[in-house]
């Protein structure tokens, strides 16, 4: 084929393959409505600031909500389906930039790079609404881009603005402070560099410590550039005091979330890889059985007719070891915990989280391969460490275990796939004293593994969409009479809770007046209330929240100074207002609904309701909604 030619095709499919990643993250913006977190994420960027939302929130992720809140002002920016939409685009540049920069700097082939996005992607299993991650992942992105051709390039300009992506991270989320140790791959390349001269004996220009000094600082100020312009401005806006307040109460949750603190971040971490070695092991045992028959070819030897039939027999049966293996891993389950490898049920977790933490370990042990080989190439090096780095700092600074790695794939795994297809498709066999070990074993037993991920990551992306917790499973209605939740697609005991609900909204005038929202527990929480009914929070739409005390709840009510907002509970909680426990007893509810029902910060409510002769005036399957009798 003409060499033009086929650059032609290879560009028509480099093209192809950008405009499938920029809308294949667009496909669910219809699908499903999450009462918990999409709401309540975009009840903060339209009523953004200290009036509606609890400082804490808005000043640790201040820019997240800034920048959701210009989104809210664009064409159909107050509708579900536009702000899907919008914050989709984020997950769409995430895909394409790391697509580029895998085939363009780090010479991935494109078909491995596409398909580790789509990976990518299809493991989004946050909603786009919370930007706190997305934008965290685009700013991360950025960092890894620009510090790679920083330092391959010696150029400042990338090691400043790699400086400022982490900086403005900081105020993205205040827990990515500890991306900043990202200033760890610096110091290795120049580290690597100066071993590297040293050992070519060639002449270094400069010495070790004068090059690292320069490139840290060069980071570092673009780091505090970025924090000095965005603190500057919020001092400005707010008065740097109210700032560090909402930043003191972030570190005191951790009295009551527990889960935040960074020992049980680190701790819950490593304890899904080491859970995950169950697998492993016996993976290994199947890697093993057609490495052992590999040697005993290798002995066995010969020339000729002989030595062709003993090769293409050992290949038949490490492809049935391969087979045997994926389904045994479909069929087998955890005898500890009784769960499966992975589900066909791509509507739920389980179908996807294993095979990911196990792609995860994978692509660690492939990053510190590079970095400890000894023909590795520096770039290569630096490469692998800021893998490593990703890999380990996406997970800190949430309370969702690897699933925030997991979520943050679109380096790791096209970075993940291509060291895999040079491995399967360059490395040839290994002659040992005289004998040749064959690498097919193990070439096939990964090749087994990844097209189980493909398939299992693919088929989750298609159908897993986010809501309380879970995903969706049924599309099949929608609501008329709300402009916000106009053409998205809904299950329909879901489109007649929110049509009841938006009818008395509408008839009664409600829209526009503040709302005190309580469900309980955690996974009947209704806090997306405020955005789907245009109802201001009066200080906070998720009141159960652990990180939001019992003692910031009295102090807020107590400002509320005579103002009576609105007030719309969830059927567990509105039954224990009704009869009390009685009532929740007879109605069959869990212990824990019961014991949720009680909590101390609804009986501030129930108090506050009874001191403003508060009546119920709507009641529906799942919402009560209670208004201050007029004095």
């Amino acid at each position: 084929m003409d060499i033009s030619l086929k650059k032609r095709i290879g560009n028509l499919f480099e093209n192809l393959f950008v405009v499938i990643l920029v809308f294949y993250p667009l496909r669910h913006v219809q699908w499903g409505l999450d009462l918990a977190d999409t709401g309540y994420n975009y009840a903060n960027y339209t009523y953004m600031g200290t009036e509606h939302m609890d400082p804490m929130w808005l000043f640790s992720t201040w820019l997240s909500n800034g920048v959701g809140h210009l989104l809210t002002r664009l064409p159909n920016g107050g509708t579900l389906v536009g702000m899907n939409l919008y914050t989709g685009l984020f997950v769409s540049l995430l895909a394409a930039a790391g697509y580029l920069f895998c085939i363009k700097k780090l010479a991935i082939r494109p078909w491995a790079a596409f398909l580790g996005e789509m990976a990518a992607v299809s493991l989004c299993w946050c909603p786009t609404a919370l930007l706190y991650n997305y934008m965290n992942y685009v700013l991360f992105l950025g960092c890894f881009i620009l510090l790679y051709c920083g330092l391959t390039k010696d150029d400042r300009r990338y090691l400043i603005a790699a400086g400022i992506c982490l900086g403005a991270n900081v105020l993205v989320r205040f827990s990515n402070l500890p991306q900043a140790a990202m200033i760890l791959a610096v110091w290795f390349y120049d580290l690597v560099w100066a071993r590297e001269e040293k050992k070519n004996g060639g002449a270094v220009q400069e010495g070790f410590w004068k090059k690292l000094l320069r490139h840290t600082g060069w980071c570092l100020l673009g780091y505090l550039a970025a924090l000095a312009v965005l603190l500057g401005y919020i001092h400005i806006r707010y008065g740097i005091g109210e700032y560090a307040a909402g930043i003191s109460r972030l570190f005191a949750m951790t009295e009551t979330a527990t889960d935040y603190r960074a020992v049980d971040m680190v701790l819950n971490m490593l304890h899904d890889y080491t859970e995950n070695f169950y697998w492993v092991i016996r993976m290994g045992v199947f890697l093993a059985a057609g490495s052992v028959l590999a040697v005993v070819t290798g002995l066995i030897g010969g020339t000729g007719r002989g030595a062709a039939v003993l090769r293409r027999g050992l290949q038949a049966v490490c492809i049935g070891l391969g087979i045997a293996m994926a389904g045994w891993l479909y069929y087998r389950d955890d005898a500890g915990l009784r769960v499966p490898f992975c589900t066909l049920d791509f509507c739920d977790y389980a179908s996807m989280y294993r095979p990911a933490v196990l792609f995860l370990m994978l692509a660690l042990f492939i990053g510190a391969v590079r970095v400890i080989h000894p023909r590795s190439r520096k770039e290569d090096r630096l490469a692998g460490s800021m893998l490593l780095l990703v890999i380990f700092l996406s997970a800190i600074g949430s309370n969702n275990r690897l699933y925030s790695s997991i979520n943050n794939l679109f380096l790791v795994a096209p970075y993940t796939l291509g060291a895999c297809c040079e491995f399967i498709t360059k490395c040839r066999d290994k002659k040992i004293a005289h004998v040749t070990i064959s690498l097919f074993p193990a070439k096939c037993i990964l090749s087994v593994f990844l097209l189980l991920c493909c398939f299992q990551f693919g088929g989750f992306g298609l159908k897993f969409v986010f809501a309380e917790f879970t995903g969706v499973r049924d599309i099949s209605s929608g609501v008329d009479n709300n402009e916000v939740l106009k053409k998205v697609k809904m299950s329909g005991e879901k489109a007649d809770w929110m049509s009841s609900v938006s009818a008395y909204i509408n008839e009664n005038g409600l829209r526009g007046q503040e709302v005190i929202l309580y469900g309980t527990p955690l996974s009947l929480s209704i806090p997306s209330l405020s955005y789907y009914l245009q109802m201001p929070a009066a200080f906070n739409p998720w009141i159960t929240l652990t990180s939001y005390g019992y003692e910031v709840l009295e102090k807020d009510m107590e400002e509320l100074d005579g103002r009576t907002p609105v007030i719309i509970f969830e059927n567990v909680t509105a039954l224990y207002e009704e009869g009390g426990v009685e009532a929740l007893v007879r109605a069959g509810v869990s212990e824990e609904e019961m014991a949720a029902a009680s909590d101390e910060k609804l009986q501030l409510i129930l108090n506050f309701m009874g001191e403003n002769d508060y009546t119920q005036t709507f009641r529906s399957e799942k919402f009560a909604i209670y208004q201050a009798q007029e004095r």
